[in-house]
């Protein structure tokens, strides 16, 4: 029974020596990274900071948003970081996922934020390199879902410019200045070149830039400027696909309806008959386009193409009444004349006016 006691005893001593050197290693550990921490150690502090564009999951003209996986870096000197290699052991002082991150590390980093993200966004992976010159240099992985305005003037033909937006949260400019890291920038150019997987169905990626800049913001108080670095994605959509099955089925259901001006000019009832069906076709097409469009207060040029259609359509059927006019009232060789006229000035009129459209929308 005694020896059972002391056995515990024994235990019991050893487990609190164990915690005691793990909490003094631990906040020795806390103590090389938080000499005067978290304040950015200079004003302000410059952090070179790069985009790699892994990946574009998702881009919903709907919802006009874009769904990104992005690797992205940052470099700046924190002269109160440094260290002896010899005496610390290491060349370089590593800390590497979420719990290191955020249970051991505390020294200073900026808080990196996409201004417009919708949600918290997906950290999959994140590490902190502390050099002996004090040097830091943080690299993480996210997926991020970002809401950007979108110009669908030229749908289908349309070359969007999504924007990501990033700024260091809570440090303004005199406090903290972001610039472009090129050697990051240039790599997601090359990578997206090679990796075709960088494009998403129905659109190519055409250019990829990060700018820097200024936004104003005001939290409290009067606006002060937060340094920004704005990166823009342009993607240009394939338009084959909404060629040959929307804008081309269009066109030659139009230049079936034009069967009218082959009919005979007093026979109204089969006139109208074809030409209502043409348009309501067309109505139907809109419907078909209206359900993958967002709510935008401008014409496209799929809508004008619709539009253009449905009026040229009611024309015909002005004209079928006009000559049926005629012929009731004892015109039938001008109701001829103009039939034939018209079977010709309708199709010219309207490719003319195709043609227009594209060059006006784009």
């Amino acid at each position: 029974m005694m020896r059972t006691i002391r056995t515990r005893l024994k235990l019991a001593c050893l487990a609190c020596a164990v915690f005691t050197l793990v909490g003094l290693s631990s906040a020795q550990a806390q103590r090389e990274v938080e000499p005067g921490m978290p304040n950015p150690p200079n004003s302000p502090t410059e952090v070179k900071v790069g985009i790699f564009l892994a990946d574009i999951i998702n881009l919903d003209e709907l919802n006009e948003t874009f769904e990104a996986e992005l690797i992205l870096t940052a470099e700046w000197n924190d002269p109160r970081l440094a260290f002896d290699p010899a005496e610390a052991g290491v060349p370089v002082k590593l800390f590497q996922g979420t719990f290191q991150f955020n249970e051991i590390y505390s020294a200073w980093w900026p808080q990196l934020l996409f201004v417009n993200q919708i949600g918290s966004g997906e950290y999959n992976a994140i590490k902190i390199s502390i050099y002996p010159d004090g040097r830091v240099r943080y690299l993480d992985q996210r997926s991020v879902l970002l809401e950007t305005p979108m110009d669908l003037q030229a749908f289908p033909f349309d070359v969007q410019k999504l924007e990501a937006s990033i700024v260091s949260f809570g440090d303004y400019s005199d406090e903290v200045k972001l610039v472009v890291d090129e050697r990051v920038l240039g790599a997601s150019e090359e990578y997206a070149e090679v990796q075709q997987k960088v494009n998403i169905a129905q659109w190519k990626l055409r250019h990829l830039d990060l700018k820097a800049g200024e936004a104003d913001f005001s939290y409290y108080g009067s606006k002060k400027a937060f340094s920004e670095l704005t990166l823009v994605i342009t993607m240009e959509r394939k338009s084959a696909n909404m060629i040959w099955k929307v804008i081309l089925p269009l066109i030659i259901l139009v230049l079936l309806m034009w069967a009218v001006f082959w009919l005979e000019a007093d026979n109204l009832s089969d006139r109208l008959n074809v030409a209502f069906i043409g348009i309501l076709t067309i109505v139907a097409y809109q419907f078909l386009i209206d359900g993958s469009m967002p709510r935008i207060d401008y014409f496209t040029f799929t809508d004008a193409v619709l539009l253009y259609s449905f009026v040229v359509m009611c024309l015909a059927i002005f004209e079928s009444l006009l000559l049926y006019s005629l012929c009731k009232n004892g015109h039938r060789p001008l109701a001829d004349k103009l039939d034939h006229v018209f079977r010709w000035f309708f199709p010219i009129v309207y490719f003319i006016g195709l043609i227009v459209s594209y060059f006006v929308y784009n």
